[in-house]
């Protein structure tokens, strides 16, 4: 769950003309299999396209987010620049410590991933539904767990596995600045 804090603002009142404060309020965000179905439900689209979305579908994606059970609806107005940033840092956290070694060679799916595709999965792999709750990149980790441990597994070839120790190899010395 990620707590935002959208700031105050001062108002005036042209009735009474004077100035009044607005509160500044701590939303509670959840990024899950539940916000994104909201949210479909709305777009009647899916939300984990390569295509771009507008303004106003970000802002209701951070609606479908929301947690608290009351919260004014002006708040989302005021929500700013820094908070936008802090909840696409969110969305876009690993929120796990399982890691994966990719094989380029395996080819990318291009089929299209809908809440209900998810829900499928998750039925099919018998993952309980109160983990639609997670965040859900953890959520496909767990999918992807499950499909790596139940499926059949190939070994990788001579050339790929020295292949696999050059990137890696290439990598921490760029990470730690040396030559070898």
């Amino acid at each position: 769950m990620l707590r935002i804090i959208v700031p105050g603002i001062e108002l005036y009142d042209e009735v009474r003309e004077e100035f009044t404060n607005a509160e500044g309020f701590v939303l509670e965000l959840e990024h899950s299999l539940v916000s994104l179905s909201k949210w479909e439900s709305l777009y009647e689209k899916p939300f984990l396209s390569k295509e771009k979305h507008t303004d106003q579908e970000v802002i209701d994606y951070i609606r479908a987010m929301i947690l608290n059970d009351n919260y004014p609806e002006e708040v989302i107005e005021r929500i700013s620049k820094e908070n936008f940033e802090q909840v696409h840092a969110y969305i876009d956290a690993k929120m796990t410590a399982t890691w994966f070694t990719e094989n380029k060679n395996e080819p990318k799916s291009r089929e299209i991933i809908t809440a209900e595709l998810i829900y499928y999965w998750m039925i099919k792999l018998n993952i309980p539904i109160e983990f639609e709750r997670w965040h859900l990149n953890r959520l496909f980790t767990l999918i992807k767990v499950f499909n790596l441990k139940d499926g059949k597994q190939r070994k990788m070839s001579r050339s790929e596995i020295l292949a696999r120790n050059r990137e890696i190899n290439a990598q921490r010395k760029s990470d730690f600045g040396t030559s070898g």
